[in-house]
């Protein structure tokens, strides 16, 4: 599943995935034991994942759909940052499980990472904050029975997990544009981290849509 950082562009993608990705977050692969985090994200060229100019509002296509459609039928939980959280959950909340991707952000357990957001702040359920240190915490959630985490936007945790050695597997949907300013999700790394090209595909469009395992 890709998705991206910024009410908008999350918005406008969550919208139009929802209405064609055949979701049954119930069937589990029971030869597929190794629970990974799995974050996707349109980008641009440049790096920049917080611009409609690179979003699936403007790139976004049926093609990717189905891509979409097969990582989120791998996950059964979802982990956010604090904006992206508020700003799904004023949404999806009060969509009906008709829809599928209503019906697998609605009912998948979701973690959210925060500082700034309490118990009692988490309207959307089922939410529970990840609390005490996030390495230990993130460890022992992969290490519980399930499917797949996934990492829908929070570009900042994105980027925080993946420094921290905590994210297994990167998805980006790479747009054919150069925006020159904004945020990118590679600031502020200092060290290097390898990343190995597991899948790689060109759309129609002119995205790619690259996968790299950590």
């Amino acid at each position: 599943m890709s998705s991206y950082c910024g009410s908008n562009v999350m918005y406008s993608f969550l919208v139009q995935g929802a209405m064609s990705v055949p979701v049954d977050h119930h069937e589990q692969d029971a030869e597929n034991s190794s629970r990974k985090i799995v974050a996707g994200l349109f980008i641009s060229l440049d790096g920049v994942v917080d611009s409609l100019e690179a979003s699936p509002k403007k790139w976004g296509s049926n093609e990717m759909n189905e891509t979409i459609a097969a990582g989120v039928a791998q996950a059964d939980t979802v982990l956010l940052g604090p904006r992206t959280y508020k700003m799904l959950a004023q949404f999806w909340q009060h969509q009906s499980d008709n829809l599928p991707m209503a019906r697998f952000l609605n009912h998948s357990d979701k973690y959210l990472v925060s500082s700034t957001i309490t118990e009692d702040m988490l309207e959307w359920q089922p939410a529970s904050l990840i609390k005490g240190k996030l390495f230990e915490e993130i460890m022992k959630l992969k290490q519980r029975p399930g499917k797949n985490i996934q990492i829908p936007g929070s570009p900042r945790l994105v980027r925080s997990l993946l420094q921290n050695g905590l994210l297994d597997e990167l998805r980006l949907n790479i747009c054919p544009v150069v925006i020159g300013s904004g945020m990118r999700l590679f600031d502020e790394i200092t060290n290097q981290v390898p990343l190995h090209l597991v899948d790689s595909k060109a759309y129609s469009n002119g995205v790619v849509g690259l996968t790299y395992r950590i």
